[in-house]
């Protein structure tokens, strides 16, 4: 069965990792294959990955992307392990996905990664946390 998306205006996704831009009308397209495809709200930058929450997710994301994710989960589990120490609130949230990269459900781990951004952004990580993770290499 085909997926049906539908983009904004100028949205942004990647499909197998090409970068696409949609034009300046809102558009709908079938994906018919199975594919590997981000949208643009999916996606947080290097730029962007200010937080230790927000480079777990970026990591994710090159997980999800990549065809030999094992460097990148080698990171996620350094990283993974570095957030427990400073947020150890966060332990089921990381657990549940940690479970899901141990599972290959890459795809399922980068949208529990999205709601500990959001937990992260709705202040429940500490300030001090977050600004100590901020100054990290």
């Amino acid at each position: 069965m085909p997926l049906r998306l539908e983009l904004k205006p100028f949205e942004r996704l990647i499909i197998n990792g090409a970068l696409l831009r949609n034009g300046d009308r809102r558009s709908t397209f079938l994906i018919e294959t199975q594919c590997k495809f981000l949208r643009e709200s999916e996606i947080i930058t290097e730029s962007e990955a200010d937080t230790a929450c927000k480079r777990l997710h970026l990591t994710l994301t090159v997980i999800y992307l990549a065809d030999d994710p094992t460097q990148s989960i080698d990171l996620f589990f350094r990283q993974a392990t570095d957030l427990l120490g400073l947020a150890p609130a966060a332990a089921e949230q990381i657990a549940a996905i940690a479970q899901a990269v141990e599972a290959g459900e890459y795809y399922r781990s980068l949208k529990l990664s999205r709601k500990l951004v959001e937990w992260e952004a709705a202040g429940s990580a500490s300030q001090a946390d977050v600004a100590d993770q901020a100054a990290a290499p």
